[in-house]
């Protein structure tokens, strides 16, 4: 099932960058764990699939440490005590959203003599059930973590309104686009966008995402 599902999945994602004038290569695959066990994880990456994301860092720990040869990104919402279990073993933090934060990811990686590779998180729906800054926030605060020179900035990441209809949260990838464009310069370039889940990728991938976070249609029984 993994493998057809994967095959499938791999089929949109070409499709779609296909459709916005885009190469297949400029997006990447992050297959989301939270719904997966270790084995369907260890078969992911005998599968080809190479980059994982997860949401907890405790109740994820053991799929994180069983397959050392993920590329983990961290994905959901990071408490700063948790930051010190998350530096040592997780290629990228998507989930960047507040200077607090970004202190304790400063501290913990010069603790550990580390660069942290990281994205900003920003709420473009406007939903008070999800973090992430208001995009009126975003440059003042790229401006504040601008002396942090552990951490490495490498774009922007948001989570749409869960809807039945992915046409109707075009408008917050494409904001999360143009935020990017509006605050990229040279030495802090944002290549990377995080957008899109199993129910809207093909849009967010029409918008400019470079990064999908895909569990559901990976790991579920169908898709």
């Amino acid at each position: 099932m993994l493998a057809e599902n994967y095959k499938k999945v791999l089929s949109a994602i070409d499709n779609a960058a296909r459709n916005a004038g885009r190469h297949p290569e400029e997006v990447r695959l992050i297959a989301v764990t939270k719904s997966a066990g270790i084995e369907d994880i260890r078969r992911a990456v005998a599968l080809g699939i190479k980059d994982f994301g997860a949401n907890r860092v405790q109740e994820e720990a053991d799929k994180v440490n069983s397959v050392p040869e993920a590329r983990w990104h961290f994905i959901g919402h990071l408490q700063r005590n948790k930051v010190k279990y998350v530096l040592p073993v997780y290629l990228l933090v998507q989930t960047l959203d507040r200077l607090s934060l970004a202190g304790e990811l400063q501290r913990c990686a010069e603790k550990f003599d580390q660069e942290v590779k990281v994205l900003v998180q920003v709420n473009t729906s406007g939903e008070k059930s999800k973090f992430g800054l208001a995009p009126g926030e975003l440059n003042g605060f790229l401006k504040e973590i601008n002396g942090f020179d552990r951490l490495n900035v490498l774009g922007l990441m948001t989570m749409a309104p869960f809807v039945d209809d992915a046409e109707e949260v075009r408008p917050y990838f494409r904001r999360l686009r143009q935020l990017r464009d509006e605050n990229a310069r040279p030495g802090l370039e944002l290549p990377e966008l995080s957008m899109g889940m199993t129910n809207d990728f093909v849009v967010a991938i029409e918008e400019g995402a470079t990064m999908v976070r895909i569990g559901g249609a990976l790991f579920g029984r169908k898709y």
